[in-house]
């Protein structure tokens, strides 16, 4: 019975997916929008359509949505709520479009300084060290619950949101949808599409699923799949609003870290001076990294602190224990401030995988605490 179930399921989605192809012998033009009819023929499927490549027309793409989304069990009172009047925003794809890309074939890597004094200044410390105030309690809670430093957890906020001022007041549905229609990235955003179709069946309104012009939503910037995923209650209401909580905020950030690997008790890294005539080579990493290359072939291999200090690289004020294992970072070249970085460094760049971004981070956060 079971056998015969599947083998009928399987033929039933290889004709849907016939109806998309063209007759033995010919070549389907890949920008050519899918024929009508074999969206309709997906929809009555348990499986998942799957993404389409090309050019379609709005419609079209609506009906494919409205296809996935039932397919991954959104219920159809929401699929009727959002997708017919679903609009193209075209902010979204022209915000896209303008993302700087660098010059092809530039190794060229900019200097930090001139970022870290925008970035790193005393109003966004002074708001930080408020904040830091104002939810002592909280923010020890969560720090003890999730064992994630309390001061990176604000230090992430202020600058995903500045402190929850800036979230963001695009309508995650048109813009999700029109990014995946564009097409350039359309298995990303037209995932989070769906769960953000997933969110307003657990209860958000439209009201709240405003973000970014990307998708990033409320005071934590998550995109709608990590929202399902991590968002946490942090204010004991039994719901976990990022839009509205500051709790429910520190507290999804800290389970995002936490999740991630992030490791208790371990600050992110120390600035260091590094001795002249620093053989630099020697202590290059050997293995290619997973993700990000860009981003982490800037960092050399991991050594532990007792090693770092044979080789002459000392603290600048705090240490850590002869055992841990860093890594060294020069983000201005030698010369200038070097950085020794621990695994919990690299869960900030999971938050955003910037070189930039995750300094800055550490930095804030220090002076937080402070």
């Amino acid at each position: 019975m079971i056998v015969s179930l599947l083998m009928r399921t399987t033929f039933l989605a290889a004709s849907a997916v016939a109806l998309a192809l063209p007759a033995c012998g010919q070549e389907r033009d890949p920008l050519a929008p899918l024929p009508e009819g074999a969206i309709e023929a997906a929809e009555s499927l348990s499986v998942v359509p799957a993404t389409p490549t090309g050019a379609m027309s709005w419609e079209a793409y609506k009906r494919h949505l409205a296809a996935r989304s039932r397919a991954e069990g959104v219920s159809q009172r929401t699929i009727d709520a959002v997708i017919p009047r679903l609009e193209i925003e075209q902010r979204s794809i022209d915000l896209d479009r303008a993302q700087p890309g660098g010059s092809p074939g530039s190794t060229r890597i900019p200097p930090y300084a001139p970022y870290r004094r925008k970035h790193v200044t005393a109003d966004i410390i002074n708001r930080g060290k408020a904040e830091a105030r104002q939810h002592w309690t909280t923010l020890h809670r969560i720090q003890d619950q999730y064992g994630v430093d309390k001061d990176v957890i604000l230090a992430i906020y202020g600058k995903e949101t500045s402190y929850g001022r800036i979230t963001g007041n695009f309508d995650l549905f048109e813009a999700l949808g029109t990014l995946a229609w564009e097409g350039r990235r359309r298995d990303l955003f037209e995932g989070e599409f769906v769960a953000a179709m997933k969110l307003m069946d657990k209860g958000y309104t439209r009201r709240h699923l405003t973000g970014s012009w990307a998708g990033a939503a409320g005071k934590t910037q998550f995109m709608p799949t990590n929202i399902l995923a991590l968002a946490k209650d942090g204010d004991g209401d039994g719901w976990a609003d990022i839009w509205g909580s500051e709790p429910d905020a520190f507290a999804s950030i800290a389970n995002y870290l936490a999740t991630k690997g992030w490791e208790r008790g371990i600050d992110w890294g120390i600035a260091v001076n590094v001795p002249r005539g620093f053989d630099r080579d020697a202590v290059r990493r050997t293995s290619p990294p997973e993700r990000c290359p860009a981003v982490f072939n800037r960092h050399s291999r991991w050594m532990t602190m007792a090693e770092w200090r044979a080789l002459g690289v000392t603290p600048v004020t705090t240490s850590f224990s002869d055992n841990v294992m860093l890594k060294l970072f020069e983000p201005d070249g030698p010369g200038n401030t070097a950085y020794l970085l621990t695994r919990n460094y690299d869960m900030i760049l999971d938050y955003n995988c910037s070189n930039f971004y995750a300094l800055t981070i550490g930095l804030v956060a220090d002076a937080i605490e402070r």
